[in-house]
């Protein structure tokens, strides 16, 4: 673009903003586009977008009477089209202006709902790859239109000249690029027929490409297909199942798995029609795939996440819509309301898939259950009719091991969730041998999922798992052994006071299990907070954990009396001893629970370790 002289402007008058077009390519190339790849994507999409046009003119014209073709042979490529062509005025209006809006321009913009892309900047995406830009058009609007040479450089200036028709025997648009030499990488004609295969594959028109070599290039010869079939979904099959086979291979193709199951989408209100792959494997909670969408056959993005709701990481999709909004780039949707109703009513087709298969394929539901509980927990904690339908046969852990709620259900009446993993670790063994049905509701979902139990089963009663309930099912021992034992326990109250923890003798099962530490993460941060509040005795901060301040829940270190180190340990008289034996049945205790450990317990492992060896040492001389 020429820069308008503003050296005599008077002070005070409207000035002209200068575009610096270099510096937008840059801005394009850096900012806006992901990749220099796209000038490809854009050529077509204009070229598509003029058949679009050819065929709002030309009603009767067959589907395949336009077309679009490439060439590339490594000096020059051209995307030459057959579509409506341009005139004069449309140079001036739509290759020559960057951002100037014009009657006839908002006129067009209204009337480009069957077109892809929109007029403006696409175009010069093609200066990431070239110097120079040729544009040779002929309008079909009229029929003995002239034909129009557009010359744009990359340093801002173009030239447009006025040829006979015959410079274009027939309508439509050849834009030819001359590669620059740091572009081999996106012009070659292997790379352009690559790249024309992956945007154009799903193109409704007819797109060829020619190397230039005659067939003898590898890529292809005068008229070799880009987009030879129609889309998967498109085409008729003999049966169901040659249809359900064709999806899943075309699946495998797009994504490189073998897909457990393929999902037809079809939403007719905004034109979507394709599959949604099932991944065969666990995908990391957390982990998003993008999905691939075309917008009327062109290729839009990859990585498109925003199609479907966060819970669906479980598929990958292919579409082609018509009515989705791309964005400037053209490279992601524009979220809009369109976007949003689509991403729901593809979620529930995906809940209609899970309907169906917990209906009809057992089979199928228990192989995608095994990899996928974890999607199905988020979507039933927010879908009423997914939580009837699929929680009984949802694995959980539990201490009958990893079994459904259902068969849980049967055995335990009564079913106690855990609101924590280490909480669950601590007491599954005892409450397994006590016939307590515990499950683990410290993974993400379960705790919630566990309480909407009595929902799908009334007479399932579920609740919290408190030390109280466990406590209460451990048999206390008898009174002569209590007392025995009063000595010993009084010593290790006090060597375990520092940890806010209490001591009390039972007997339980299984007897290998000399002890069992009852410590909930609530109860410590309880402690934690309380003696915050006696440091900051006095001041405003410890007026503030003052005014929350609870009796703060005490551990309990429960021994068990049937083990045979337990019995061995209350019966020792000697103090330092027994406080030593205490702090190592405290560290063994806590090392069992699982929990990360605390700095002073770890170095009273230590400490109670070296003092049990030492004493050994000094027996033994």
């Amino acid at each position: 673009m020429t820069l308008p002289d503003t050296a005599h402007t008077p002070p005070g008058a409207d000035r002209t903003f200068q575009v610096d077009l270099r510096g937008l390519v840059d801005l394009l190339s850096h900012h806006l586009y992901s990749s220099p790849r796209v000038y490809l994507r854009e050529l077509m999409q204009n070229a598509v977008d003029a058949l679009t046009a050819r065929h709002s003119l030309e009603p009767a014209a067959p589907a395949d009477a336009f077309g679009v073709r490439l060439y590339a042979d490594g000096s020059v490529v051209r995307v030459e089209d057959d579509g409506v062509g341009l005139t004069e005025a449309d140079v001036h209006s739509f290759l020559a202006t960057i951002g100037r809006s014009s009657k006839r321009a908002e006129r067009i913009a209204e009337q480009r709902g069957d077109f892809i892309g929109q007029f403006g900047i696409g175009l010069l995406s093609c200066f990431l790859v070239a110097d120079e830009i040729h544009v040779l058009s002929r309008s079909a609007r009229t029929p003995d239109a002239p034909a129009v040479e557009w010359r744009g450089r990359g340093d801002g200036s173009y030239t447009v000249r006025t040829l006979p028709a015959t410079a274009r025997p027939r309508p439509g648009t050849t834009v030819t690029l001359t590669p620059r030499a740091d572009a081999g990488e996106w012009t070659r004609p292997a790379q352009v027929h690559a790249l024309a295969r992956h945007f154009g594959s799903l193109l409704r028109h007819p797109v060829t490409f020619d190397d230039g070599t005659g067939g003898t290039g590898g890529t292809g010869g005068p008229g070799a297909s880009v987009n030879s079939e129609p889309a998967p979904w498109a085409r008729t099959y003999p049966t169901p199942g040659a249809r359900s086979r064709a999806l899943a291979a075309y699946g495998e193709e797009v994504f490189g798995f073998k897909p457990l199951d393929t999902i037809e989408l079809d939403l007719p209100a905004v034109g979507l029609k394709g599959i949604a792959c099932v991944l065969p494997e666990t995908v990391p909670a957390g982990r998003r795939h993008g999905h691939r969408v075309h917008v009327k056959g062109m290729l839009l993005s990859e990585q498109a996440e925003e199609i479907l709701p966060d819970w669906a990481f479980f598929v990958r999709c292919v579409v082609d819509a018509e009515s989705l909004r791309p964005t400037a780039s053209r490279e992601s949707l524009y979220e809009d309301d369109t976007l949003a109703a689509v991403r729901e009513a593809l979620a529930e087709r995906l809940r209609a898939w899970i309907a169906r298969a917990a209906a009809s394929d057992p089979d199928l539901l228990h192989r995608f259950l095994q990899a996928h509980h974890l999607a199905v927990k988020s979507l039933a904690v927010h879908d009423d009719e997914i939580l009837r339908m699929l929680l009984p046969w949802l694995p959980f852990e539990t201490t009958d091991g990893h079994t459904t709620l259902d068969e849980f259900a049967r055995t335990h009446r009564t079913v106690l969730v855990t609101s924590s993993v280490e909480e669950f670790r601590q007491v599954a063994a005892i409450a397994s041998a006590a016939g307590l049905g515990v499950v683990n509701g410290g993974y993400t979902y379960d705790r919630e999922l566990v309480h909407r139990l009595p929902e799908i089963r009334p007479e399932a009663t579920v609740a919290d798992l408190d030390p109280a309930t466990l406590t209460a099912h451990l048999d206390p021992v008898d009174r002569e052994t209590e007392l025995a034992a009063a000595a010993y326990l009084a010593q290790a109250r006090d060597a375990l006071a520092v940890f806010d923890c209490d001591v009390a003798l039972r007997t339980f099962q299984p007897v290998s299990a000399p002890a069992l530490l009852i410590d909930s993460r609530e109860a410590r941060h309880e402690r934690t907070r309380s003696q915050l509040a006696r440091e900051q005795e006095g001041g405003l901060w410890g007026d503030i954990l003052g005014a929350l301040r609870q009796e703060a829940p005490r551990a309990q270190l429960i021994l068990n009396q049937l083990n045979p180190l337990v019995r061995t340990a209350v019966s020792i008289d000697e103090p330092e001893l027994a406080r030593t034996s205490a702090e190592a049945l405290y560290g063994q205790a806590a090392m069992l629970s699982r929990r990360p450990l605390r700095p002073a317990e770890s170095s009273l492992i230590n400490r109670s370790f070296l003092d049990l060896l030492a004493h050994a040492l000094r027996k033994d001389s």
